[in-house]
């Protein structure tokens, strides 16, 4: 593989520190992952013992890659959460340094950018529309993870590659958050969301949720207390999970309906770990033309600072 064919992307997020090659002649990618360690019982990692475990982490990564990772031409890394004013996390530095110092000793360009443009990018690949880039193409975008559940304005083109703007989501607790807490409570591992859904799935209920939404915003912190309330009450554990999940579905569909009422039929990309839920997948693409990223480039992952630093370079 030629060295002009090749970026490295790099991301240190809060839960998962990640590193892809693309070959950008083949459109192949190479991915290498290792997640935080979090105890049992805990929901997250402080960010002084994020930023030690991805130090410590970032080298095995690189090390899985292989040869794949030598004589790359441009580097691209996750610098911070997102575009807003003063988004900052320690985590994304050990990132940065690294890219900072393969750019240095192999003299070629690095390019940073946000986690989230990150997650758009790589959603963007799995979905085979990384030709709106060139394009100049507008769509919306929602980022819903642990950390953010954001709804996003999107515009291909520029010096940012895409420029982003917030235009909705929820004002309280994120979506991933209440999954993960729903989950802890009942006595899952952290991250929580596949042995959630997998919980959800065995309840044979129907369930009805009226979401807290008010045009393009919402409020998710009620999905908490309503699931602690089950819980103390005895309810089933599975259903309590599929009531945490078909609350956060009902939220994310009246929004994408009331974003596509104030901007028109847009073209719409999900992306961010909760978006690899099957069930709220389900639910959206059976009512609207949605584009999902298939798991592996929903949840955490490096390929979209590959996408980004590949275009960047003009390698795509």
């Amino acid at each position: 593989m030629s060295k002009k064919q090749k970026a490295l992307g790099i991301d240190t997020s809060n839960y998962t520190c990640s590193a892809c090659v693309l070959d950008s002649y083949s459109g192949e990618v190479y991915q290498a992952k290792l997640p935080m360690p979090v105890k049992r019982g805990e929901r997250g990692v402080r960010q002084s013992d994020a930023v030690f475990h991805h130090t410590m982490l970032l080298p095995r990564v690189m090390e899985q890659l292989g040869d794949i990772c030598h004589d790359v031409s441009v580097i691209g890394v996750s610098d911070r959460p997102s575009c807003r004013e003063n988004s900052y996390m320690p985590c994304f530095m050990v990132g940065l340094s690294t890219a900072k110092s393969l750019s240095i000793v192999n003299d070629i360009p690095y390019f940073a950018t946000t986690h989230q443009t990150g997650h758009i990018l790589a959603a963007m690949y799995s979905c085979k529309k990384l030709r709106w880039l060139s394009d100049n193409k507008r769509f919306l975008a929602f980022h819903v993870s642990g950390g953010t559940t954001d709804m996003l304005l999107c515009d291909c083109g520029g010096e940012n590659v895409i420029d982003i703007r917030r235009i909705g989501g929820s004002m309280d607790l994120k979506a991933g958050q209440a999954i993960d807490r729903c989950g802890v409570m009942l006595g899952l591992d952290f991250p929580c969301g596949a042995q959630l859904e997998r919980l959800a799935n065995r309840c044979d209920e129907k369930i009805k949720v009226k979401p807290s939404v008010k045009e393009l915003d919402c409020s998710l912190s009620g999905i908490e207390n309503k699931c602690r309330q089950l819980f103390k009450s005895g309810a089933d554990k599975e259903y309590i999970a599929a009531y945490c999940i078909k609350s956060v579905e009902a939220a994310i569909c009246v929004l994408t309906q009331n974003a596509i009422d104030k901007y028109g039929s847009l073209p719409i990309i999900y992306a961010g770990g909760v978006m690899s839920n099957k069930i709220i997948a389900k639910s959206i693409s059976e009512r609207f033309d949605a584009h999902f990223a298939s798991p592996e480039f929903s949840c955490d992952n490096a390929v979209g600072t590959a996408v980004y630093a590949a275009f960047k370079k003009g390698l795509i």
